[in-house]
């Protein structure tokens, strides 16, 4: 039974069919097709998947892209990225300003003597070093040295036992 119904369907794909376009006015034949239902879906198929091609393409490599939420144009990530670095350097020019005020206000009350007052060393105050990086082995990563090195110990000692024999 079940294999009737998929000749059936078989035959079904590949009977051929005629579709006829007329002049409804005079019954002209203006072109005619023959087709098998094969056909048809091998067409719309193909149909389908070069729209979805060719939406995708549009989409990825046309300015189209940046209306999709959460993606953003090359010049807007550009100029985030210039006005984050103008803001740095603004904010470490502001920190050196503000320790030159600190100095020069301190030689107004008296606290320092106009000749220890330096601009230079004064600003060599407010650079930050640079952070100190921890470089020291942790335990666990001690402990997986050892354990790799104890593995390499091995395979030599196999080696050499193997190379003997």
């Amino acid at each position: 039974m079940v294999k009737k119904k998929k000749r059936n369907l078989r035959k079904k794909l590949f009977i051929k069919n005629r579709l006829v376009i007329l002049n409804e006015d005079t019954f002209e034949e203006i072109f005619s097709f023959r087709l098998t239902l094969m056909n048809v879906f091998v067409v719309l198929t193909l149909g389908g998947i070069f729209l979805i091609s060719v939406t995708t393409y549009i989409i990825a490599f046309t300015p189209l892209r940046e209306f999709i939420p959460g993606y953003s144009s090359s010049e807007l990530k550009r100029n985030a990225t210039e006005l984050a670095i103008k803001s740095d350097s603004l904010e470490t020019a502001l920190k050196k300003n503000e320790a030159y005020i600190q100095g020069v206000q301190k030689v107004l009350k008296g606290e320092l003597e106009y000749a220890k007052f330096n601009k230079d060393s004064i600003l060599a105050e407010t650079d930050e070093p640079a952070s100190e990086v921890n470089m020291k082995a942790s335990e666990e990563e001690l402990k997986l040295r050892d354990e790799v090195k104890a593995i390499e110990n091995e395979k030599t000692q196999n080696k050499n036992k193997n190379g003997k024999k």
